[in-house]
């Protein structure tokens, strides 16, 4: 059984095979993509995954907003995928504040340079302190 870190990694990898493939304009089956990433079938991973699809558009806008003097499509698909999930995390999952920022922080490390890293700290934490706080 793989824990919520390893789940992450495996969400981050399916929304990247999902941006390459509307960025292609290509057909995809989200369930197939996902059940290639997983042995066993794993609710965490196929309600955020489903959740990121269905909220793409709000989540990139909040993204959009956060972001000073960038956007979220300078980013390459893994950064992308990241952000998607913080931002999934901390919006719409009872996933508490701070496990959301760091659990995306350490994605970042693992699969982006230092300054992507910085940034998905600051987006989330503005994003945290902003929207959280303030309803």
């Amino acid at each position: 059984m793989k824990n919520r870190s390893e789940l992450r990694e495996i969400i981050m990898k399916v929304l990247y095979q999902v941006f390459i493939l509307k960025s292609a304009n290509l057909d995809y089956d989200l369930d197939e993509i996902i059940h290639e990433q997983l042995e066993v079938e794993n609710d965490f991973v196929i309600t955020v995954t489903n959740g990121i699809i269905n909220k793409y558009s709000d989540i990139i806008k909040l993204a959009n907003k956060y972001l000073i003097d960038w956007s979220i499509d300078r980013f390459n698909y893994v950064d992308q995928a990241i952000i998607c999930i913080g931002i999934f995390e901390l919006k719409y999952t009872d996933t508490p504040s701070i496990v959301a920022i760091n659990e995306a922080v350490e994605l970042a490390k693992k699969y982006s340079d230092d300054s992507v890293v910085k940034i998905v700290n600051a987006l989330l934490d503005n994003i945290y302190h902003s929207e959280e706080n303030n309803g």
